[in-house]
Order: C-alpha cells, then sequence, then structure tokens
C-alpha cells in the first residue's frame, strides 16, 4: 500500500488498493474526532457530502442510504451516463465503537470500515472499502469515495467544494482508470 501517514497526507490525496480487491483512502479532516463521526453517523450532516438516512447506532441495524449526488455541489456539473438522480442502498451496522469505529454493510461488496484517529487538532478519517467484487465497480468506488470525502473536507473547513460533483467524478475516473491495475 502507498504511505498515507498524516505528514504524507495531501488533502486530495488517491484512493490506493490495500489489496487486490480493497480500497483504502484518508483524508486529514478538521477535529476534533467526534464532530467527523457526527458527519458520519447523522443524517442532516452526511446528506451534505455523501448521502441521508437515519441510522440508529447499534450492532444489527439496519439503515438506508440515499444518495442525491446532484445536490451535493452547485452546480452539480453534468450527471454521469447511466446515474439516477436518486440511489438507495440497505445497509447494516456491523461493527460500532463510537467515536472510533464504524463498519457498515455495503451492496455486493464486503463492507466499509470507516476508522477515526486523533492528529493533533485534526482528524485522520480511514476508509476501507472491502472486496469489491469487479474491476468497473472499484473504479466508481475509487472516484466516488475520492469526491465524496474532497466535499466532506470543504464542508467541514466551511467551504464550497472546489469543482462540481460530477465533474469531479468525471475526470478522476480515468485517472483511477490508471491507477488501478486491470
Amino acid at each position: 500500500m502507498n504511505d498515507l501517514s498524516p505528514t504524507k497526507l495531501a488533502p486530495d490525496a488517491y484512493g490506493v488498493l490495500s489489496e487486490p480487491d480493497t480500497l483504502t483512502i484518508q483524508r486529514l479532516l478538521p477535529g476534533p474526532v467526534e464532530r467527523v463521526w457526527d458527519y458520519l453517523t447523522q443524517s442532516e450532516l452526511r446528506r451534505q457530502w455523501l448521502a441521508a438516512g437515519e441510522m440508529a447506532l447499534a450492532v444489527g441495524a439496519p439503515f438506508e442510504f440515499v444518495w442525491r449526488n446532484d445536490e451535493l455541489t452547485s452546480p452539480s456539473g453534468p450527471r454521469s451516463e447511466g446515474s439516477a438522480q436518486e440511489h438507495r442502498l440497505q445497509c447494516e451496522i456491523t461493527e460500532l465503537d463510537p467515536p472510533k469505529k464504524l463498519s457498515i454493510t455495503w451492496g455486493s461488496t464486503g463492507g466499509v470500515i470507516f476508522t477515526l484517529e486523533p492528529i493533533g487538532t485534526k482528524a485522520l478519517l480511514t476508509i476501507v472499502h472491502r472486496r469489491v467484487p469487479e474491476r468497473s465497480t472499484l473504479l466508481s468506488v475509487s472516484s466516488g469515495w475520492h469526491t465524496h470525502l474532497d466535499i466532506l473536507a470543504a464542508r467541514m473547513a466551511g467551504q464550497e467544494p472546489a469543482e462540481p460533483f460530477w465533474d469531479q467524478i468525471n475526470r478522476l475516473r480515468p485517472e483511477y482508470e490508471q491507477r488501478i491495475p486491470g
């Protein structure tokens, strides 16, 4: 895996394959850890960068993510071909250690693990998306997490995202095609 230590972490750091079918991506965010935790677990905050959906914080608790990516930036840019205005995903909490770790199911993949670590006044968020079954999905997941995390970093810093959502997705996908082996 690439060296993603906090001292080498850039705000727009690319995700890397930590295993052949597992993406790991990190962001150093304005802290404290508890603030980032709220952006992961509270629907109203999470919908500003990822997806809405009420989440009962208990292992085994089911919930639904509701994506409306056109609402994440203004303008949103032209939607990628085949992308719906709204997307829903049924998930379940599989591990919970507030405010340090949250693991959830994620469709046909091996799930997503969010971990938080304090780094001075900031928080290092690490996302591990496990067992992504095919390369096309891995490319989509990579450009998606990268874009969503850039929006999260901007929102937490009190700024507007630097690039429209769909423009960034469409720019990053070919970059990840070069970075992720075929």
